[in-house]
């Protein structure tokens, strides 16, 4: 199939827990019947919400999308740190939270307002001499990271639950923001230690939630179905401009 005929343009995913970018590339490339699609930055395999993926001539955007800056909803888990930082990982660490009151959890989250350096998780897709730190991890190694310059533009705690030791927040950031690690970083400041029990991707850009298809959806669509589902390469380039 020639270029100008190949379908192109971007479709916005509500990702499902455990449905994977490369699922939703696999599907997209059989649906469509083409093998340019791609995607967009990832989410971890317990993440929820927006995964935007590329189709056709889109696929050439990918890095003006992910460039773009996020917005997440999320919950953390006081007193608890995993070894991946989130709820897939092993537990490495427990310490008590009876201290801890809501006018220092909101102190905490207020330090790591605006700009700051921010390490990688070792569970993550950050390459060392090529190989991803997470296939390091899983061998039990830990290795230096560099530390990324990040911002978070607005911030905002939703509920406080100190006798469930949870914390509900939501966070508008710039690319590259592990919202893992901010939980864990913020558990840290805490002296408690944290870890992410929820995340959920909700904005990207331009991009909202409440645009893209679900999961049962895009499984269940036809080829002229999806077609119809995507946002054209000119509308998208347009909104930016």
């Amino acid at each position: 199939m020639s270029d100008e005929l190949s379908p192109s343009g971007v479709l916005l995913v509500d990702k499902d827990p455990g449905f994977t970018s490369h699922n939703a590339v696999a599907l997209c490339r059989r649906i469509l019947q083409t093998k340019k699609v791609g995607h967009c930055g990832t989410l971890d395999p317990m993440a929820t919400g927006m995964l935007i993926v590329v189709i056709g001539k889109a696929t050439k955007m990918q890095d003006l999308l992910m460039c773009e800056d996020k917005v997440y909803t999320a919950t953390m888990k006081l007193g608890v740190e995993t070894n991946s930082q989130d709820a897939d990982g092993e537990v490495v660490a427990v310490k008590p939270t009876g201290n801890i009151t809501a006018d220092a959890v909101r102190a905490a989250f207020e330090h790591f307002r605006g700009e700051f350096d921010q390490v990688p998780p070792m569970y993550s897709a950050v390459k060392i001499n090529g190989v991803p730190c997470y296939k390091l991890a899983r061998k039990g190694k830990e290795v230096e990271r560099k530390a990324r310059h990040v911002a978070v533009l607005d911030y905002e705690i939703t509920r406080i639950d100190l006798a469930a030791a949870e914390v509900d927040f939501r966070v508008h950031c710039t690319k590259g923001f592990y919202v893992r690690t901010y939980a864990h970083d913020i558990g840290q400041r805490l002296g408690c230690g944290a870890h992410l029990t929820a995340l959920r991707r909700i904005r990207s850009g331009h991009f909202d939630i409440a645009e893209a298809v679900d999961v049962p959806t895009l499984k269940a669509a036809g080829r002229e179905e999806l077609l119809a589902r995507l946002l054209p390469v000119e509308k998208v380039l347009a909104d930016r401009s």
